[in-house]
């Protein structure tokens, strides 16, 4: 029995990777729970193992006296002396008890004790090793399938691939090499259920870590990944450093990295593009591989924007099915139209998309604009630019000294004259009278204490003195009927 017990013990340390203490631990149990059985108690009993497990020997601690009263616990002098030389009253000795002595009840309650004990330990072992591994990616070969679930030989365990968690291009055969990310570890009656995916986002980030040395390391930061698993996957990375081109970094060397993240999914199309604080830019940057002309953001509030693409663009930025405008909708979480030019300047904007705006300020009324971003036409890039200067809004560029405005560093003399044209043509600016001016026309009654007038025809600062208006030549009266007068 001590022979057998050791070759199970060394067996469950080397193929099952159960702690060495825990085994041992077991196996003393079961030997005291027999040697309870058979003597009715274990208060005396003594477990060693041999060296290397090569065996496990029991012994029952004995008191030498001179008259026994419990053969049990105690020993004769005259008995102690045949097994040891100069034995005295009250030593101790350690009795070898063979454990083929005890009944054949003792024994399967051993076995029985020993064996319940090991898979539970088994069990418990397993699952903290792979509860410990979720997110991870595995190794494991194809083992048999059922209603098609794949189940997958990984060595210690096997573990559970379901029809939900496989892409639809691929398939497998019997002792095919599946790489897969552990997803969920849950106990089962037979023993740890380990689930594998290979349609997870994150398994997708765990090949990027695999091929990307940025992102292991957290150089390039991923932003978020979007799938249809087996069709097209988006994935939005960012860095911190400003030397360093995240999408570049994914995609490697003439696209070694990039191609093959596709091979490791099966050929499944792979959108590696940057993430953008900007919505607009991160939009545009979302809508890949379609070329954007411009992207019009409809409701803020709401995450409502308009992306406007070529005629040739128009399928590509909305995908077959629409797929990839739709993966745009979810990696930007905005709700995107996409329209083509002619769509866009056949849209009754006014009435489509400011109907609202009308209505509370009165029909015909256009929306007022405050922001340079809002300009029809302006390069979103001007605005940005701009804005880092800390000029926002209409009001703010008219304000800003011309030295301020060519301080800006990308922006430039043709710029800010565009700027200004595109601000004259769409938005209607109202001078407030200065102090001095008077806010009457000639032929009317100046405030008291004004000198200065508007020109009744042309609106140029006119003066008293003055017969002719410098602008436009009309000739004054700075005459008036004063207000008393009857």
């Amino acid at each position: 029995m001590a022979s057998e017990m050791a070759d199970a013990i060394r067996q469950l340390i080397d193929e099952k990777g159960i702690s060495e203490d825990l085994i041992v631990k077991t196996v003393e149990d079961a030997l005291f729970a027999a040697y309870k059985k058979k003597y009715g108690t274990n208060e005396n009993a003594v477990v060693r193992f041999q060296d290397n497990y090569a065996g496990v020997d029991v012994y029952a601690k004995k008191t030498i006296v001179e008259e026994v009263d419990d053969p049990v616990l105690e020993i004769s002098l005259e008995e102690a002396n045949d097994m040891a030389d100069g034995a005295e009253i009250g030593d101790i000795l350690e009795i070898p008890v063979d454990p083929h002595d005890f009944d054949l009840q003792s024994v399967m309650l051993a076995k029985q004790t020993t064996r319940q004990s090991l898979r539970e330990i088994s069990r418990d072992t397993l699952f903290a090793e792979y509860k410990s591994k979720v997110g991870e990616i595995i190794i494991g070969y194809f083992q048999r399938e059922k209603n098609g679930n794949i189940f997958v030989d990984l060595g210690k365990i096997e573990g559970i691939f379901p029809k939900k968690y496989q892409s639809p291009r691929e398939n497998y055969h019997m002792g095919d090499r599946i790489k897969a990310m552990i997803v969920e570890v849950e106990r089962g009656r037979s023993g740890p259920q380990i689930v594998l995916s290979r349609t997870h986002a994150e398994f997708v980030k765990k090949i990027l870590e695999l091929e990307v040395p940025e992102i292991y390391d957290k150089t390039v930061d991923v932003f978020k990944i979007v799938r249809e698993p087996g069709y097209r996957t988006k994935i939005a990375v960012f860095s911190r450093r400003e030397d360093i081109d995240p999408v570049g970094a994914c995609v490697g060397l003439k696209g070694i990295r990039i191609q093959a993240i596709i091979r490791e999914l099966e050929g499944e199309k792979v959108d590696i593009l940057k993430y953008e604080i900007d919505p607009k830019r991160f939009i545009r940057n979302a809508l890949s591989p379609a070329e954007v002309r411009d992207i019009y953001i409809m409701d803020e509030g709401k995450h409502l924007a308009l992306a406007v693409v070529p005629e040739s663009q128009l399928s590509v930025a909305i995908g077959k099915q629409g797929l990839n405008v739709r993966l745009a909708n979810r990696l930007c979480d905005w709700n995107i139209d996409v329209k083509t030019e002619e769509q866009f300047r056949e849209m009754d904007r006014t009435g489509d998309y400011r109907r609202a705006v009308s209505e509370l300020f009165g029909e015909g009324q256009e929306e007022e604009i405050y922001d340079i971003a809002d300009l029809p036409g302006i390069d979103p890039e001007w605005a940005v630019l701009l804005g880092g200067a800390g000029i926002v809004s209409i009001e703010q560029f008219l304000a800003a000294p011309g030295e301020q405005l060519a301080a800006i560093e990308g922006l430039g003399q043709d710029a800010i004259g565009a700027i200004q044209s595109i601000i004259n043509e769409n938005v209607e600016v109202v001078e407030e009278a200065e102090a001095g001016e008077a806010a009457t026309v000639a032929g009317e009654k100046p405030v008291e204490g004004e000198e200065a007038y508007e020109c009744p025809d042309c609106g140029a600062r006119v003066t008293p003195d003055m017969s002719h208006c410098p602008a436009c030549g009309v000739e004054l009266s700075f005459e008036y009927e004063d207000d008393q007068e009857s």
